[in-house]
């Protein structure tokens, strides 16, 4: 055989090996380890059922009287409804498509050493979000379905999956992101994008703000939030922040995740107590009052080995302080 011939045998071999590992991987996975019977017993039905199987009631379990005096009032109950259930079966249909999940693997395992996850979820179209329902985010803001305002702002707004939810509510919807294909997405919905040293030199103010799962990876949260602070619309203006609990900060940089520059570190063992210590060590010091706040999944797409990921979220609703105007 010539060079050329051996490299080809040789490439041939190494792919069907890659693909015969990937198999026999997710055929371990399947069987046993990732498919959640939660899920199937979910959605192996006619009609999607809203009744919580006790492991998905943990997504949402919260004891009130855990949490500090001044936001026991404030938790807003949420369960899981029709719109996360369609999230989780679009998912669970997703990783069943083999061909695609092992496209996906292979360009994944091919530029993951180049390129962030961000970007290359961007490029192949997969790994949305899911943070909350348009139920759960009306909820939460204590609006109606149509309510409208004028302006508001979703930073690392990732595919636009979550902003669109908020974005149904208002008349003008910007949005920043760092990843290119991440970017595109963006454009494709038509949402403004603006650059993430830009957003809050425009000269106008924003309605709401959105921060979603966003300050455990940044360099500087409290920066970050008086920024907010000072870019929303005085006496109505709202931010709107999801984060994961428990909060470990750390930011990606040349592939490579270490801490942030300006290193918060949230105490508590439970989710009750990181709640609160996030309401009084975060955001009462960069000038915020908490005005509601509910324990929500932080679900993301699925791939070959788990129907779908998921982290614990707190979510919630702030004012700046020494505002006491109803936000609608």
């Amino acid at each position: 055989m010539s060079p050329l011939q051996l490299r080809t045998v040789g490439f041939v071999a190494w792919l069907l090996f890659y693909v015969i590992f990937l198999l026999a991987v997710r055929g371990m996975w399947t069987g046993r380890y990732a498919r959640s019977p939660v899920v199937r017993a979910l959605f192996n039905v006619n009609t999607m059922s809203e009744t919580l199987a006790p492991e998905n009631e943990e997504w949402y379990r919260c004891i009130p009287d855990l949490l500090g005096d001044k936001l026991q009032p404030l938790f807003v109950q949420s369960s899981l409804d029709r719109d996360t259930n369609i999230f989780l079966k679009h998912s669970m249909e997703k990783s069943g498509w083999l061909f695609t999940q092992l496209y996906h693997s292979f360009v994944s395992s091919v530029l993951s050493s180049v390129v962030s996850r961000t970007s290359i979820n961007g490029f192949l179209s997969r790994g949305s979000m899911f943070v909350f329902s348009s139920e759960q985010f009306q909820r939460l803001l204590r609006v109606g379905l149509e309510w409208r305002a004028d302006r508001m702002l979703d930073l690392g707004a990732g595919d636009g999956g979550v902003t669109q939810i908020m974005g149904l509510h208002f008349r003008e919807v910007y949005a920043t992101e760092v990843s290119p294909p991440m970017k595109w997405h963006l454009q494709r919905k038509n949402y403004k994008l603006l650059g993430i040293d830009e957003w809050h030199q425009t000269g106008f103010k924003y309605d709401l703000i959105s921060c979603l799962n966003l300050l455990d990876r940044c360099d500087d949260p409290l920066a970050l939030l008086r920024d907010i602070r000072d870019s929303l619309v005085p006496k109505t203006g709202r931010l709107i922040v999801a984060s994961v609990v428990p909060f470990q900060p750390y930011v990606e940089v040349g592939g490579q995740w270490q801490r942030p520059k300006e290193h918060v570190k949230i105490k508590g063992k439970t989710w009750e107590e990181q709640v609160t210590n996030l309401s009084t060590d975060l955001f009462e010091k960069a000038g915020f009052e908490v005005e509601a706040v509910t324990r929500l999944p932080y679900l993301c797409e699925g791939d070959m080995y788990n129907d779908y990921y998921v982290l614990d979220d707190a979510v919630f609703v702030l004012k700046p302080t020494n505002q006491s105007q109803d936000f609608h």
